[in-house]
């Protein structure tokens, strides 16, 4: 098939890359396949010009300056909270957080959530196939508080035991925190159901959203999620900044873990009272550039449509499936009925680094590690895995390219 005709799932697939400056480049010598996208996507040229311009043209503080420029900045900022509010159905402005991304976000309400609510003897539910930035912070929340973590069992093909869920739910639990599509397998989680039940004893339900918001169109009040947390830079926006989503009754009630400018109104040496949503949890000056680039880069996918996004994003996760698991001596970790498109896989006696340094040589790139998901490479009994994940500019050819060079690695190995 001709990369420079394929239409998919209604996708001009030759012309959105066209796009991607990036895709352009050449690696070693070959043209470059980029498979690492669940760890970050590329940028396309209307974001890089919109940072771009900012500096050229907007670069000033933004918040209580008089002058043109900081007007001017304040309502492009603002401008891109808006296009998020939108993006995610959020009923205010005042709920949505700017973040340094997922990580922060998690972080900001297990310091402030935790510290308000949660004491000794509490009970936080999270996932046996949690990120490492969704487990680290309940981990040290419950080392100051006396709480407990418990843990969602999965099954071997990578999918909660929701019967063990119900089971864990009690009067002790005070917050569930959950990623709605695995960064390491691809599952996609049952994340209604699971708010559902956990709503049912009045518990809130954080979701880690860093591998949901590029794959999967999200509504927080249909989801009716108490928190949702995602990057920017895995949704085509750049490093640096993110989102926490958070229902206002439950922002309202946290307390500020970083003082400074912008989350104060009145500061005296007795007594600081401090700003409103969503600056309260907004201490010292953002990253401008890089929250204006994030409404740039969410305007850009919903010009393209989610639902499109991810119909052809989950043609090339079939195709790969089929191409790459048919190859002998492949195996795939994580093989959920419902996934995104993320191929976790192993190969026999090849350590997935040596993997992923000849796939480097024939311009592919994959990741290759424990994805900072060590317990789930625990459970499947793997050191690492390496991890082909897709995004709406990659192609069938590129998964071909891809399933040759495996091939050559095994040749490599014997």
């Amino acid at each position: 098939m001709n990369t420079q005709t394929q239409k998919v799932s209604g996708l001009d697939v030759a012309a959105i890359r066209q796009e991607f400056p990036i895709l352009s480049e050449q690696v070693n010598g070959k043209p470059l396949v980029y498979l690492d996208n669940a760890a970050t996507s590329q940028k396309p040229q209307c974001v890089i010009d919109t940072i771009n311009h900012y500096y050229a043209a907007q670069n000033s503080n933004v918040h209580r300056g008089v002058h043109y420029l900081s007007q001017l900045a304040t309502r492009e900022y603002e401008g891109a909270r808006d296009i998020i509010k939108k993006f995610l159905n959020a009923a205010s402005d005042k709920e949505i957080i700017f973040t340094k991304g997922t990580t922060d976000a998690i972080n900001l309400v297990a310091m402030s959530y935790g510290r308000k609510f949660i004491k000794e003897g509490d009970e936080i539910i999270i996932s046996a196939m949690e990120h490492h930035a969704n487990i680290v912070p309940w981990q040290m929340l419950c080392e100051q508080t006396g709480a407990v973590l418990r843990v969602i069992p999965m099954n071997d093909d990578g999918e909660l035991l929701m019967e063990e869920y119900e089971k864990l739910l009690s009067p002790k639990t005070k917050i569930v925190a959950v990623a709605y599509v695995s960064n390491s397998l691809g599952t996609i989680n049952p994340v209604h159901r699971i708010i559902e039940l956990a709503h049912a004893q009045d518990v809130p339900v954080l979701i880690d959203g860093a591998q949901s918001a590029p794959h999967l169109k999200v509504d927080v009040r249909e989801l009716d999620c108490d928190f949702y947390a995602f990057s920017g830079h895995k949704v085509c926006g750049p490093t640096g900044i993110g989102v926490l989503y958070g229902k206002q009754q439950w922002l309202e009630q946290m307390p500020p873990v970083q003082g400074g400018g912008d989350m104060i109104k009145v500061v005296t040496f007795e007594k600081t009272t401090y700003n409103d949503l969503p600056y309260k949890l907004e201490a010292g000056t953002p990253h401008i550039e890089g929250g204006i680039g994030l409404g740039r880069a969410i305007q850009y996918l919903e010009s393209i449509g989610l639902d499109k996004i991810a119909a052809y994003e989950h043609e090339l996760l079939e195709y790969a499936t089929e191409v790459i698991g048919g190859i002998k001596g492949v195996r795939l970790i994580g093989t959920a009925n419902q996934k995104a498109s993320v191929l976790s896989f192993v190969i026999d006696d090849i350590h997935p680094h040596d993997i992923g340094t000849i796939l480097d040589q024939e311009g592919i790139a994959v990741r290759a590690g424990h994805h900072c998901a060590q317990p789930v490479m625990k459970r499947f009994g793997v050191p690492a895995t390496a991890r082909a994940s897709f995004a709406f500019y990659n192609t069938k050819e590129e998964i071909d390219a891809l399933a040759t060079a495996l091939q050559k690695v095994i040749e490599v190995f014997g």
